[in-house]
């Protein structure tokens, strides 16, 4: 069975932002699943979709909401698995502080990994981090990932220091 990650978000609304998951993900080689499962609106899809998570073959989960954010922590409650919350800021935040905070403050027991607002695409790298504690190919698909991320910045050094003026 591969290692396999599963990306959930509150709405359709939110997938430009959860799509960064999906992306780095691909880019690392890390089967995955993205869907809609609402806490409020689908809440017995929610916990079919955590209860069932583990014998699917899922290992981590993304859960991206906003608003009152209760994906994350609620699916968080409902399985053994590594969730990481992504605050999305949404037409129905607070500035997305509603749901950074809702993801954020989980209670004792009940442990959300949570990235910055709207910060997908961490919640992919994070995942596959944990993923790779034990395996080695994907371990180094990782550090080869950061090191392109080194080199884009020395490439683009030239280019912001020709606009320095002595």
């Amino acid at each position: 069975m591969g290692y396999k990650v599963g990306i959930i978000m509150g709405s359709k609304s939110d997938l430009p932002v959860m799509k960064q998951a999906a992306e780095v993900l691909e880019a690392l080689q890390v089967p995955f699943e993205i869907t809609v499962v609402s806490a409020h609106r689908t809440p017995e899809r929610m916990v079919e979709y955590a209860n069932s998570a583990v014998e699917r073959g899922i290992r981590v989960i993304v859960a991206g909401a906003g608003g009152a954010a209760h994906l994350p922590g609620m699916t968080a409650s409902l399985t053994p698995i590594p969730v990481i919350g992504v605050p999305v800021k949404s037409s129905n935040s607070i500035d997305g502080w509603d749901s950074v905070l809702s993801i954020l403050q989980m209670p004792g027991g009940v442990p959300v990994a949570t990235v910055a607002l709207d910060g997908a695409k961490n919640a992919g790298i994070l995942a596959a981090q944990i993923l790779s504690v034990g395996d080695e190919d994907l371990l180094e698909r990782i550090a080869k990932y950061k090191e392109e991320l080194k080199t884009k910045v020395f490439d683009s050094i030239s280019d912001v220091e020709k606009h320095s003026r002595p």
